[in-house]
């Protein structure tokens, strides 16, 4: 399958005859992390706010398993897709270095 032009081998939508590239893999997005006590934890209910250790600008954070591959900006989609979720990618890492 030909490469879409201007774009270099090993690129993300590089397909090169392999096999795998058909093979469904989970994306996880991370907002942040929390680092509550354990009594804290043991005392959450609903309407309970959890701080996380980002701001509502600060990037999400992209993984797969492990590696780290991308961060991006959470938007709302429009359209027929109104209301859901997704992320505009703003660095993706190169596969050797990472981010």
């Amino acid at each position: 399958m030909d490469r879409p032009s201007g774009s270099a081998p090993g690129a993300l939508g590089d397909q090169g005859g392999n096999p795998f590239t058909r093979v469904p893999i989970v994306i996880r997005v991370t907002v942040g992390h929390a680092r509550p006590t354990v009594r804290d934890l043991l005392a959450l209910a609903p309407d309970s706010v959890l701080a996380l250790d980002k701001t509502i600008d600060d990037p999400v954070d992209l993984y797969v398993g492990d590696r780290l591959i991308a961060r991006g900006q959470l938007e709302e989609l429009d359209g027929d897709q109104a209301g859901q979720l997704a992320v505009r990618l703003t660095e993706v890492a190169n596969g050797h270095d990472g981010l």
